[in-house]
C-alpha cells in the first residue's frame, strides 16, 4: 500500500517560517511529481508548489520568492520551507505525488493534510 504521510504544520506568527515535509512509503516503482497543494476554510484546493523527479520547480505566483520546494529522490520525500508567512497562508497544506507503485498502476496519490496558521 502505497501513502504520503506529512509533517511540520503548525502555528506561527506572521513573518515567520515553518518547514513542511512529505514522506512517500509503500510498494512504490517510481515518482514522477510531487508538490503541495493548500485550501483555505470556504476556497478551493490551489496549487502551492510542484517539482519534477529532475529537481524543476513550479510556483504559484502568491508564494513565488518566499516558498522553496525540494525533494530527496533517495528518500522519496518533498520539502516546502515557507517563509515570510502571512495570515493569508494559512490553510490545510496536502503532499501530492504521481506515483507508480509497483504493480504499475501509476496514479495521483494525496497525503491526509496538515494545518498551517499564521496568527499573532
Amino acid at each position: 500500500q502505497v501513502q504520503l504521510v506529512e509533517s511540520g504544520g503548525g502555528l506561527v506568527q506572521p513573518g515567520g517560517s515553518l518547514r513542511l515535509s512529505c514522506a512517500a512509503s509503500g510498494n512504490i516503482f517510481n515518482i514522477y511529481t510531487m508538490g503541495w497543494y493548500r485550501q483555505a476554510p470556504g476556497k478551493e484546493r490551489e496549487l502551492v508548489a510542484t517539482i519534477t523527479r529532475g529537481g524543476s520547480a513550479n510556483y504559484a505566483d502568491s508564494v513565488r520568492f518566499r516558498f522553496t520546494i525540494s525533494r530527496d529522490n533517495t528518500k522519496n520525500t518533498v520539502f516546502l520551507q515557507m517563509n515570510s508567512l502571512n495570515p493569508e497562508d494559512t490553510a490545510v497544506y496536502y503532499c501530492y505525488a504521481d506515483m507508480m507503485a509497483s504493480s504499475l498502476l501509476r496514479r495521483d496519490y494525496w497525503g491526509q493534510g496538515t494545518q498551517v496558521t499564521v496568527s499573532s
